[in-house]
């Protein structure tokens, strides 16, 4: 059995990804309430409804980030990337050394505010690629200068 990664995500992705679930849920509970405004004689019940299917929205916005931070996991070791993800069902990807084709780093707007930044790592797995996520943007920069040294010694043709 494998061992869970040793790495966590930098912290301020907590407030990143907060951010980026309320960009998602603001808008969705907004709509609930204002179709249930606009569009029908405002029964109780459905008010309830709509006033709980909201609260969910932004409950979960609030609480998702903050279970993500604890259960996602990155490792580099000299053999293998290995990252761990999701609540309910746990995803490991483990992508060896040798099968390293491109490693690239991405940073979008918000992230910048932040001062994260994302490393792909894209092997010749059909699979796709493994993504370590929400990195302080200089550790995700030496991260991906230290994967292409480690791949470029590494034996094998990445096919």
């Amino acid at each position: 059995m494998l061992r869970p990664p040793r790495n966590q995500a930098d912290p301020r992705a907590v407030p990143w990804w907060t951010v980026q679930w309320l960009i998602l849920m603001v808008p969705v509970a907004g709509a609930a309430v204002a179709a249930y405004c606009i569009l029908t004689d405002r029964p109780l019940w459905l008010g309830v409804v709509v006033a709980v299917f909201a609260a969910g929205c932004l409950a979960l916005a609030l609480v998702a980030p903050r279970a993500a931070y604890r259960v996602e996991r990155w490792e580099v070791t000299d053999q293998a990337v290995y990252t761990r993800k999701g609540w309910m069902t746990h995803t490991w990807q483990v992508a060896p050394m040798s099968r390293i084709q491109r490693v690239d780093t991405a940073r979008g707007p918000v992230q910048r505010l932040f001062g994260l930044a994302d490393v792909t790592v894209t092997t010749a797995s059909s699979a796709g690629a493994v993504k370590i996520e929400a990195l302080d943007h200089e550790l995700a920069a030496e991260l991906a200068e230290r994967l292409t040294a480690i791949t470029q010694a590494t034996p094998g043709d990445a096919t």
